[in-house]
């Protein structure tokens, strides 16, 4: 497969700009909103001490909007679209081990709203995870550009 090819790029610009947009977001709704709500969705999993829970909801959306500014503005872009899908995948892991376990909480992915784990969340974060994984290959074997 040619993966310099045109037709690739703009797909593949697509995601990036698609998946940038979705993690600034995602990381704004959670800065916005007082870092507990956010700690609440993150407890609801009953995986995390009390303490990893205060440091998981204070953290990650900030990493989450250093790695959405990566992806829009298109810098580091193995590092970026590789963090993000280890990142989504983790999320993805969890929320299914929520739902076969008959949990009925928040996934978190956008603050603490009320986003309770279903067939449409695990549809949309598994698409996301897919477009992530292609875009992480597509970074990882696309020719580098020269200086």
């Amino acid at each position: 497969m040619d993966y310099s090819s045109k037709k690739l790029y703009w797909i593949a610009f697509a995601i990036r700009v698609i998946l940038g947009v979705i993690f600034v977001y995602a990381a704004y709704v959670k800065l916005k909103d007082p870092w507990e709500l956010f700690a609440l969705a993150i407890s609801q999993y009953q995986l995390l001490p009390l303490t990893m829970v205060e440091f998981v909801a204070r953290s990650l959306p900030w990493f989450e909007l250093l790695l959405g500014i990566l992806l829009l503005t298109g810098r580091w872009l193995r590092f970026s679209a590789t963090a993000v899908s280890v990142l989504l995948l983790t999320f993805f892991v969890l929320m299914i081990r929520a739902d076969l376990k008959g949990m009925a909480i928040n996934c978190g992915c956008f603050g603490g709203t009320d986003d309770v784990i279903s067939w449409k969340t695990l549809l949309r974060d598994g698409s996301l995870l897919a477009a992530s994984i292609a875009l992480t290959v597509w970074s990882c074997v696309r020719p580098r550009k020269k200086a």
